[in-house]
């Protein structure tokens, strides 16, 4: 991350505008666009960092890329961080105000890694037991993905939790015993 504080700065600031306007859902729809539009082109996220390429050329192509699809708060902000040249910020600044935003609506975002597929039951399953858990949270943003490393079980990660009770970890467990040499006594 080039500059988490000055990101931050930023996403507060177009939170606090979009909140002031009653737009907060849509500059977030927005602001996920972006996200996603950055994360799928690197080639753009390097235009945008790169210092050879003027400001005006990127405030272009950012308008080219986003105007369409955009709020009208979300344009004019994107005008405003190419003609301050924090242009180069704008991804950082897209995932910190994911970050606030899901903050403010008490949104934890959930990392779910299992073997193979989950089926949409078992994530239902899964999202009731984390409420029941988790009682303060409002919802859950579960982001599933597949590891076929992980051979069985699962890996859920929050913030600040993890809980890991896949069959890769155990098996490593297993290994490093062995290798400890922790079932094998002293014998003289």
């Amino acid at each position: 991350m080039l500059n988490p504080k000055l990101a931050a700065r930023y996403a507060k600031s177009l939170i606090d505008l979009a909140q002031q306007d009653n737009l907060l859902e849509e500059v977030f729809a927005d602001m996920t666009l972006i996200q996603r539009t950055c994360k799928n082109n690197p080639e753009l996220v390097r235009v945008l960092k790169s210092p050879i390429i003027k400001a005006d050329k990127k405030e272009s192509i950012l308008h080219a890329i986003f105007d369409a699809s955009v709020t009208r708060h979300t344009a004019l902000f994107i005008g405003l961080l190419a003609r301050k040249g924090r242009e180069n910020v704008l991804d950082e600044i897209s995932n910190a105000f994911a970050d606030q935003y899901r903050a403010i609506k008490g949104i934890v975002k959930v990392k779910l890694t299992t073997a193979t597929p989950v089926t949409a039951e078992l994530q239902g399953y899964l999202m009731a037991q984390l409420k029941t858990t988790f009682p303060d949270v409002n919802s859950f943003e579960l982001d599933a993905s597949i590891d076929e490393e992980l051979i069985g079980g699962y890996k859920l990660e929050t913030d600040n939790i993890l809980v890991d009770v896949s069959i890769a970890k155990g098996l490593n467990a297993v290994s490093r015993q062995f290798k400890n040499n922790d079932y094998i006594y002293n014998i003289r």
